[in-house]
């Protein structure tokens, strides 16, 4: 029965931005379950190097350029996907930025580059996806929020605004589509140590020092971490898991309280 919970075999999903990190390891989580995996970016060379990174695991992965801030761009590449693969039962809503500018410094065209990548564009893909799903009542939508969908820090305006503002539409995405059988849940990662994070995770660098103080768990969470917490989410497990924003931190939000010196890391 358990193996049956998480058991994902003839379900398709797509991971956007699914060639690295996080959304590799959510990726790899739902096509071990079973699940044919499909992955969008906009580079064609990240996109090659990725089907070889998934084929290390035995994994068959289907890849497609497009451009989630282009409407026309997601419905041509999801149109594709739901020819040549068939319907999308699951959506990952992964692809994302983030920069790291003060407010007083940061041009407005930088701000609204961050909203369109995090924020419009899992609107764009989800609202392209989920009349097929609704016609069908079934599928999974999950949204890529993060530790800054409820907690500041300096210098991530843009990325926090996004993160806040894809927390909120994910639980209207519930108020209007549960009812048809969806499931919309969005996940928050903490501090991840991915190859983005590398450089300011050694060589006693002040920011590893404060993820470690402020995190509980006392490590940084692992890509596997949030794709664990991806298949929970997409899983029969989750049928009754709507509108829910899975924070996979380590603990770090529930550690309330200032670190001396953090305003300046």
């Amino acid at each position: 029965m358990i193996n049956e919970l998480f058991d994902l075999k003839g379900k398709i999903a797509l991971v956007t931005g699914g060639t690295h990190g996080i959304g590799m390891a959510c990726g790899k989580a739902l096509a071990a379950a079973g699940a044919k995996l499909c992955v969008n970016d906009i580079n064609d060379e990240k996109l090659e190097e990725c089907k070889a990174e998934y084929a290390k695991d035995g994994i068959d992965v289907y890849t497609i350029n497009f451009n989630v801030c282009s409407e026309e761009g997601v419905d041509k590449g999801i149109s594709q996907i739901e020819k040549e693969v068939g319907p999308i039962d699951i959506l990952v809503n992964n692809a994302g930025i983030i920069k790291r500018i003060p407010i007083l410094d940061m041009k407005i065209a930088e701000f609204e580059q961050v909203i369109d990548v995090d924020l419009v564009a899992p609107l764009i893909v989800a609202k392209r996806i989920a009349p097929g799903m609704i016609e069908r009542r079934q599928g999974k939508i999950i949204n890529m929020c993060s530790m800054m969908s409820v907690y500041g820090r300096q210098n991530v305006s843009a990325y926090a605004a996004a993160k806040g503002g894809l927390k909120l539409l994910t639980e209207n995405m519930t108020c209007e589509w549960a009812k048809y059988g969806l499931q919309i849940n969005g996940i928050g990662p903490g501090y991840i140590a991915t190859a983005q994070t590398a450089p300011i995770r050694v060589g006693g660098h002040p920011f590893n020092d404060l993820v470690m103080t402020r995190t509980p768990a006392n490590r940084w969470g692992e890509p596997e971490d949030v794709g664990n917490a991806a298949l929970f989410l997409a899983s029969k497990a989750a049928d009754f898991v709507n509108g829910h924003i899975l924070y996979v931190d380590g603990g770090i939000l529930a550690n309330f309280g200032y670190v001396k010196g953090e305003n300046e890391i």
